[in-house]
């Protein structure tokens, strides 16, 4: 939820001020439902606490507060864990055509696939996956029609395949590769060297970074990163990251002689991320405090002997992103005057150095720019679609890139001076097909296009547009087979959402995903306010005070697909994750009429504690402070944990998080799920699903992947009258 980033009047959600109480009975006993009698399923128990705090005159229960310790070293906590997992296991084991799903799913996952190739010296590196190795291996050719030879191969690295190969970096010349090594999910990093044509890694290595680039000094002589200071025994996957510092690691040395190269540690609350500049002289420092899109920017000239750091943009007020530069001209986005960016240009050389406009802000919401082949490349959204520009340095537009139809685009990467650069092009129904770029002609070519095992055209992306509840006008994509969309049947549904952070939802590939589709059902995605489609009003229009109009966006989704005839009543279920899991949670508690079966996925589901945690601090640009009594009177409103509502009928659901997640960490769910347990729910079972040795998501291996996948759409399908196999 990093970022590469509240309103609601009912008293009756003022549910926060009572103490949560447990249910009278522990046993549910599951009936029919879609023609299918469900199987018994005794609750594991769960010890209830006392706690209770008041804030603000609010008196605020948390009984189940235990449930955040780490479950690596608390017994109680583990133990809970493995009952909790067994109960559910037990109760998936037994929806019918699962397995069948998972062989579609696992079908549907075998194709050879590859990331965007970087040249370096000559050399191409790039990461393939022939299908279903559980992690992509990096190659590098000697040209670009070169043999290709491995160089790394994660899978080689733990015996579950859950160490993943994280960041990685060529430098100038292509003689050496720099990257990451991810282990079990984690957002920490050990980075390490190795010599291209020989393979050997070097002795030396960097621990504990964390939410950083690494980029290499021009002259390959080391690297800079970002790094927090190491943590406490048991306190590495929950305690709050500060002191965020950039260092310069010289290759060859130990660790603790690295250059400390930029700090603030009158305000350990910063994160600061350096990039290179084009030419090599200059350190780019962007800092910021949270999510928020607004940084401060620092230069620091490396050429200069003890040179202090330039405050170039100064007083985290707007979003300011270095692009590129060339001699003493430094290109950068903002929002600045401009809600849906620009790109501006400074002159650092100059007496009195000013910014002006070089590509004025558009209709479309500008995603980001790239200084390749002395071009400008620029990727728009148009309601959530890519665009992709191409202006001179001047900002005159040369040419539009071409793409295939409604999807995302990406990529655009190089030098300033090199007329190559890669991107893909990805659907709803298309895995990612990579091109080859030629900045002087404009010429696409297919680099890398994947064989798939379904026939894409016999799926139907849509974009429909509908009214939310203040009448404010939102973006879905609906994709379903074409059988089913000329049919005009209304089929089950999985309706996906986000809304946060200023992150945009575009069409994107999923082996899964096509898996429900076959089996006759429609998948939407709903673009809510909070996200980033529309620039800063929508992203403003769904975070803080006004968080309640995301989750208004997705309800009125939900509403829209069944008037539409599009989802049958009884036949929608809902998704999301990390934040999106938030907005599954409150979604649930304000309409649990409206859904059949919803799947939160490693959610914020405390929302008066979220910022005590790992990265938690960052997202009171987005949920404002607990601390602070309008912020949490807001909160107190929607915070899935306090509102469960006890006592009405809730749809299936079944929570997903990790043990290794230290990005929203699992005492959120673990704590969510003890409360929807203790209440009296109705018929429909409420489970946790909790995997090992993984995270926030990035990092996973295929084959937990498959399993997760497998199991969230058997569930959800079961609920909502979807069939899977015989």
């Amino acid at each position: 939820m990093i970022r590469s980033t509240l309103l609601a009047t009912s008293a009756s959600l003022l549910a926060l001020a009572v103490p949560i109480t447990a249910a009278s009975a522990q046993n549910h006993t599951m009936t029919e439902e879609n023609s299918v009698t469900m199987p018994e399923i005794a609750y594991p128990d769960t010890r209830m606490g006392d706690v209770v705090e008041e804030q603000f005159g609010v008196k605020v229960a948390d009984p189940y507060r235990w449930l955040e310790n780490d479950v690596r070293v608390d017994e109680e906590v583990a133990a809970w864990v493995a009952s909790q997992n067994e109960t559910t296991d037990a109760f998936l084991e037994a929806i019918p055509g699962r397995g069948a799903l998972k062989a579609r799913i696992t079908e549907l996952t075998d194709y050879e696939r590859f990331g965007l190739p970087q040249e370096k010296g000559g050399r191409y590196f790039y990461t393939r996956n022939d299908g279903l190795q559980n992690q992509s291996v990096l190659y590098v050719r000697e040209g670009l029609g070169g043999e290709p030879r491995q160089l790394i191969d994660p899978n080689d690295w733990s015996d579950d395949d859950a160490t993943a190969l994280g960041e990685w970096e060529p430098n100038d010349d292509g003689s050496k590769l720099l990257y990451a090594i991810q282990d079990g999910g984690s957002d920490w990093r050990t980075v390490k060297v190795m010599d291209v044509a020989t393979g050997e890694i070097a002795s030396d290595e960097v621990e504990w970074v964390k939410f950083s680039a690494i980029e290499w000094a021009k002259d390959g002589s080391g690297y800079y990163y970002s790094r927090f200071p190491a943590t406490g025994e048991g306190e590495t996957f929950q305690a709050l990251n500060t002191n965020h510092r950039v260092y310069f690691h010289t290759l060859g040395q130990a660790q603790e002689k690295d250059e400390l190269v930029y700090e603030t540690p009158d305000q350990p609350e910063l994160n600061h991320i350096a990039q290179v500049s084009d030419d090599g002289r200059y350190v780019v420092v962007t800092s910021s405090s949270g999510t928020d899109d607004r940084y401060e920017v620092a230069l620091i000239d490396r050429e200069a002997e003890r040179a202090a750091p330039r405050i170039l943009v100064p007083g985290f007020e707007h979003s300011y992103s270095y692009v590129g530069n060339t001699g003493s001209t430094f290109f950068f986005t903002t929002n600045d005057g401009a809600p849906l960016e620009k790109v501006v240009k400074i002159d650092i050389a100059a007496n009195t150095p000013e910014w002006t406009t070089v590509i004025p802000e558009a209709e479309e919401t500008l995603g980001g720019v790239s200084l390749v082949g002395g071009k400008l490349v620029a990727s728009y959204l148009r309601d959530a679609k890519s665009l992709i520009e191409v202006y001179d340095l001047a900002g005159r537009k040369v040419r539009e890139v071409a793409l295939p139809g409604i999807g995302s685009a990406g990529g655009f990467s190089g030098d300033a001076d090199e007329n190559e650069t890669f991107y893909y092009f990805t659907s709803y129904n298309t895995p990612a097909t990579i091109y080859r770029y030629d900045m002087a002609t404009g010429d696409s070519a297919e680099w890398a296009k994947p064989e798939v095992a379904f026939d894409p055209d016999a799926f139907v992306v849509e974009q429909k547009f509908y009214t939310s509840k203040d009448g404010t006008r939102v973006p879905m994509f609906i994709v379903r087979s074409t059988e089913a969309a000329t049919s005009g049947k209304a089929v089950p549904t999985l309706l996906y959402g986000y809304g946060g952070f200023n992150i945009s939802l575009t069409p994107g590939f999923s082996p899964s995903r096509i898996a429900w589709m076959e089996a006759g059902g429609a998948y939407v995605v709903a673009n809510l306010r909070g996200g980033g489609e529309y620039g800063k009003a929508w992203h403003d229009g769904g975070r803080l005070q006004n968080k309640q109009n995301t989750f208004d966006d997705f309800i009125a989704a939900g509403e829209y697909l069944i008037e539409q005839g599009i989802t049958p009543e009884g036949g929608l279920a809902i998704s999301g994750g990390s934040n999106g899991g938030l907005l599954v949670g409150a979604v649930m508690n304000q309409r649990p009429d409206l859904f059949a079966a919803a799947s939160p996925a490693v959610g914020v589901m405390d929302m008066l504690r979220f910022d005590r945690f790992t990265a938690g601090r960052y997202w009171v640009d987005d949920y404002g402070y607990p601390d602070k009594e309008a912020d949490f009177r807001a909160q107190l409103l929607y915070s899935p944990y306090h509102n469960v509502a006890n006592g009405v009928d809730y749809p299936a659901v079944l929570v997903t998080t990790a043990d290794t997640d230290d990005r929203v960490v699992p005492g959120h769910s673990f704590k969510y799920t003890a409360a929807l347990q203790s209440a009296e729910l109705g018929d429909k079972p409420q489970l946790i699903r909790i995997e090992t040795r993984a995270g926030h998501g990035s990092g996973k291996p295929t084959d937990k992947a498959i399993e997760e996948a497998a199991d969230v759409l058997g569930f959800l399908g079961w609920f909502t009258g979807l069939k899977f196999g015989d």
